[in-house]
């Protein structure tokens, strides 16, 4: 379980096939531990190994095609997040780092003291959707501003963008969306 807040901005080292799974080579500010898990762009994934200023983690084929891994090319950027303790602020919001879909980002507006983005979900991802309330972008935590049917929009401060991949974002990049799993759940209750 995650938290949403990135801890540090890593880098695609190499991405090496096996059979249909691929395995990352990713660079990082911290040394994970073999079996940790690690949240790659909003992605959980498992250390296989550690290396000298990064790790080694696989992706199986489903995990690969479904997000935006299957993009993802030596040099690439990577927010990162490891696991939070029980014992940890939960800064953020409950992001689980299973990734629900991938959008596109439809808009980048700069106002005085923050970036406004505009992300596209399918009709199915709008309804798990609020204003003011948390979706998991590339892994970021982040609040919703405001729904314009399958348009989400968030308003995001400096420190925010320039500490994540953000600052990288242009209008339709693809991006891994974590819709919230309260959200999930009461959806999944009422049937809708």
């Amino acid at each position: 379980m995650f938290t949403g807040i990135i801890e540090a901005v890593g880098r695609i080292e190499n991405v090496a096939p096996d059979r249909d799974n691929r395995v990352f080579e990713i660079s990082s500010l911290f040394s994970p531990k073999p079996g940790e898990s690690i949240a790659v762009d909003g992605v959980c994934l498992t250390v296989k190994e550690t290396r000298s200023g990064g790790f080694l983690a696989d992706a199986v084929a489903e995990t690969v095609g479904l997000t935006t891994l299957k993009n993802k090319r030596r040099g690439d950027p990577v927010n990162l997040e490891r696991a939070m303790l029980a014992s940890d602020r939960l800064g953020g919001h409950i992001v689980a780092g299973h990734i629900d879909e991938t959008g596109k980002v439809l808009n980048i507006r700069t106002l005085p003291g923050s970036q406004v983005f505009e992300f596209g979900v399918s009709p199915e991802g709008s309804r798990l959707v609020v204003n003011k309330g948390s979706i998991a972008i590339d892994g970021i935590s982040l609040t919703i501003a405001e729904v314009k049917g399958q348009r989400v929009v968030v308003s995001i401060i400096p420190f925010t963008v320039q500490n994540t991949t953000l600052k990288n974002r242009r209008i339709g990049d693809e991006v891994n969306i974590e819709f919230d799993i309260i959200g999930k759940y009461v959806a999944r209750l009422t049937g809708r």
